[in-house]
């Protein structure tokens, strides 16, 4: 799984905040990059930690790849 595909899924599953779980599909879709995420105030901490998380490898792959066939949307 990429990095940007890991993170979106932190996002989505550390918090029940409509909001940051919207963005967190969104950043899946490609719609937000971490960047913007980072800029952003009420989500920024999110990041940070979903990150930090990413690099201890504290994650497991089928679960992405589950939160990614679910909510990543194709365009055909």
């Amino acid at each position: 799984m990429d990095k940007v595909t890991c993170i979106a899924y932190l996002l989505y599953k550390s918090s029940k905040n409509q909001d940051i779980r919207e963005k967190a599909i969104l950043l899946l879709n490609g719609d937000l990059s971490i960047r913007d995420l980072k800029k952003d105030a009420s989500i920024q901490t999110h990041v940070i930690i979903a990150e930090s998380l990413l690099k201890k490898n504290q994650i497991d792959k089928d679960q992405v790849q589950h939160f990614a066939e679910q909510f990543m949307y194709l365009e055909v």
